[in-house]
């Protein structure tokens, strides 16, 4: 079942609508269940409400495989709120982006995180906690399972936008402590840069982050999706994909 509440994101002062996947019996199942965390709920769930008319299908899927939950604040839709929140570095991109994404891991790891896990029958350890999204919110779960390792075990890493940012990114992964069952996945499209040579900076950067989680210890899935694009259809098909590596012990 999807459920939807409202919370303030502290640092920002701001309400917001969190996105929340659960198991029809997780009341009377008698069991605690692993969690993932999820950037931009809206486009996760539903198509009625996804930005471009288009989501993951992840409630069909969940539905089927009801072995975790799901919790996903939607974004900040008001001019360039998502890209400040979604990203932990100043960008000279978009005409310039003041990043707030520490404060923002910083809300959910220690705010938002303690109150999913006081409501609900969590698994609250780091072997039982996950985070994904796409695109910024790709970038999000690359920064998260690096400079939050200590509290994410597993990371889905769809079309991150590291091309904005990989000094940034590079220097996150040299000083980040990668514990032990580390998994990280991360895919980037075929189609998602305008010619060739787009495509090859774009596969140069993501083997790049690859190689260096797999350096630090981290079990890597690199994936280029023939054809994928940068959307949630593209996206959508991939779910199984990551969830299958991240959670079912799949290569």
């Amino acid at each position: 079942m999807v459920e939807t509440f409202q919370t303030v994101i502290t640092p920002y002062g701001l309400s917001r609508t969190v996105w929340l996947w659960l198991p029809d019996d997780w009341q009377t199942a008698g069991r605690r269940y692993p969690v993932t965390y999820m950037f931009d709920g809206h486009n996760l769930f539903f198509d009625t409400t996804a930005t471009y008319g288009t989501c993951w299908g992840l409630k069909e899927y969940c539905d089927a495989h009801p072995d975790r939950i799901l919790v996903a604040p939607e974004c900040n839709h008001e001019g360039n709120g998502r890209l400040e929140e979604y990203s932990p570095y100043d960008l000279e991109a978009f005409g310039g982006i003041h990043g707030t994404g520490h404060a923002y891991m910083e809300w959910l790891v220690g705010e938002l995180k303690p109150w999913i896990d006081a409501h609900y029958p969590t698994l609250p350890g780091r072997a039982n906690t996950s985070i994904g999204g796409s695109s910024m919110g790709g970038l999000m779960s690359l920064y998260a399972i690096t400079a939050y390792n200590k509290t994410f075990s597993g990371a889905a890493c769809l079309s991150p936008s590291v091309r904005f940012c990989m000094e940034d990114v590079r220097r996150e992964i040299r000083d980040a402590v990668i514990r032990r069952g580390t998994r990280v996945y991360l895919s980037w499209g075929e189609k998602e840069s305008r010619d060739p040579h787009g495509l090859a900076r774009y596969t140069a950067n993501a083997l790049e982050v690859c190689r260096a989680l797999s350096a630090k210890g981290a079990d890597v899935f690199p994936y280029l999706q023939l054809n994928g694009s940068h959307c949630e259809a593209s996206w959508a098909q991939q779910v199984p994909l990551y969830h299958e590596f991240l959670f079912g012990g799949g290569q």
